[in-house]
């Protein structure tokens, strides 16, 4: 353990310029433009696990962006742990709102600004880093694989298929994910779940073209309207979503578990503070916390339409677009959702406009059992470099292949995430505390210790 934390003092300098070389790559799996970046991003990322002392290393090419794999096996009565991260990023968008380049990495107040910093180069390169410590000190009691993919923001839409292609390779007695937040530095906390997610798109479509707002202006129905009225309809006065069957196969927390969730420290003024609001928002009869962690939500993530440029042009327009997701809890199904959502918005559109609503991606929630070995080997480790026992919280975002990797694998997930809620995750100004990047580098080790201790 001493020899874990000498050698990353020695290195840490080394360590902290390399994620910031990682984050200069411009890795938007969203944006065709961005193709070649990806491909170099992925073998930036291989070349790390080969110097971190992965002696098996490849980097497979899918149908969309390439999955980078990486082994060592010390021994094979060892356990054996599964990484799972992604080097890929959200758009910037907008840039104008950054402070700094979202690609030109700026070290501010302890602070990485940077697309990524975060979610989730920071948070994979820290098992990187880790597998280094162990290699250079000679003390991996695991053998430990590695599957960093290309296209989570953009739903995984290749990786279900190569894991089910490679179950034998990815064959593992766990699999640990840094790509959550914990309350903070000094509360520290672990995801014992993230929800599920389906995201549509809908087009609606009034005239044939765009129109004079003057001569067809209260004669023609306007798709910008229509489209806002059919969306504020999805909401009633209490906030509850009102499509028929949405809540049908939501599981409810038990008083108990509410209970739990009340005992970890929130701050409702400081939340509001940090976001600049005047009061919090959203379904009746739930706290916040609850709201972001165990009940399911409909949000517009996107809407336009029309003119909007610079100026006055005065339109009725042809067509309004908009972009909704929906986060699950458990035992509700993507699919069943998804399908619910497309069909109601085609339902409720009154007969002047025409629909077109289609799936962009989706996934489903994941729950891990907080009396787990694998889970109790996550706490220990937190506790022994916290000082403190974590809390277990309830994640608010998605990762969508989780329940494909535990039916395809077998195997239960681990979240030991060192973000913060307060990261500006798909937001402008993504930071990264280079604390938290530190402390993650520090603690991994010691999951795999206790991992590798026998199940009590």
């Amino acid at each position: 353990m001493n020899q874990w934390k000498q050698y990353q003092e020695e290195n840490k300098n080394r360590f902290l310029e390399e994620l910031l070389a990682l984050l200069r790559i411009p890795s938007i799996s969203a944006k065709t433009e961005h193709s070649s970046d990806m491909l170099t991003c992925a073998k930036a990322v291989e070349q790390s696990l080969i110097q971190a002392g992965a002696p098996i290393t490849k980097i497979y090419e899918t149908a969309g962006h390439p999955i980078v794999y990486a082994e060592i096996m010390t021994d094979p009565s060892f356990p054996t742990v599964l990484v799972y991260g992604h080097y890929d990023v959200q758009p910037a968008d907008p840039l104008e709102l950054w402070h700094s380049n979202p690609f030109d990495p700026t070290i501010k107040d302890g602070k990485i600004f940077a697309r990524g910093a975060c979610d989730d180069k920071g948070q994979f390169y820290m098992h990187v880093k880790a597998l280094e410590i162990m290699t250079q000190t000679k003390s991996l009691c695991t053998n430990i694989k590695f599957i960093i993919e290309g296209e989570e923001e953009i739903g995984s839409p290749h990786l279900a298929q190569f894991v089910k292609a490679h179950t034998d390779l990815l064959k593992a007695d766990v699999i640990l994910i840094s790509d959550t937040a914990m309350i903070s530095m000094d509360n520290p906390s672990i995801d014992i779940g993230v929800r599920g997610l389906s995201y549509i798109e809908i087009e609606l479509t009034g005239p044939n073209r765009d129109l004079h707002s003057g001569v067809y202006g209260g004669a023609v129905a306007n798709p910008i309207t229509i489209l806002a009225k059919m969306i504020a309809s999805c909401h009633d006065e209490n906030n509850h979503i009102t499509i028929p069957g949405f809540y049908d196969d939501v599981m409810d927390c038990t008083d108990e578990e509410r209970n739990k969730m009340a005992n970890a420290p929130f701050d409702e003024n400081e939340f509001k503070a940090d976001l600049g609001i005047q009061n919090v928002w959203g379904e009746k009869g739930y706290t916040t916390n609850e709201r972001t962690g165990i009940r399911p939500t409909l949000e517009v993530n996107g809407i336009w339409g029309g003119y909007t440029g610079e100026g006055a042009k005065t339109v009725l327009p042809s067509k309004a677009f908009a972009k909704i997701s929906c986060r699950l809890v458990p035992n509700q199904s993507s699919e069943k959702i998804t399908s619910m959502v497309l069909a109601h918005f085609k339902k409720i559109a009154p007969a002047n406009v025409t629909v077109h609503a289609f799936e962009h991606h989706g996934g489903e929630p994941y729950i891990t059992p907080i009396d787990s070995h694998e889970y109790q080997s996550a706490a220990k480790a937190i506790a022994a470099t916290f000082g403190k026992d974590p809390i277990p919280v309830r994640g608010g975002g998605s990762i969508p292949i989780c329940s494909l990797f535990e039916k395809e694998l077998g195997v239960k997930i681990v979240f030991m995430g060192f973000g913060l809620d307060s990261d500006n995750l798909h937001s402008p100004n993504e930071k990264y505390d280079i604390v938290n990047f530190y402390k993650g580098i520090e603690t991994i080790p010691y999951f795999h210790q206790f991992f590798a201790e026998k199940k009590s």
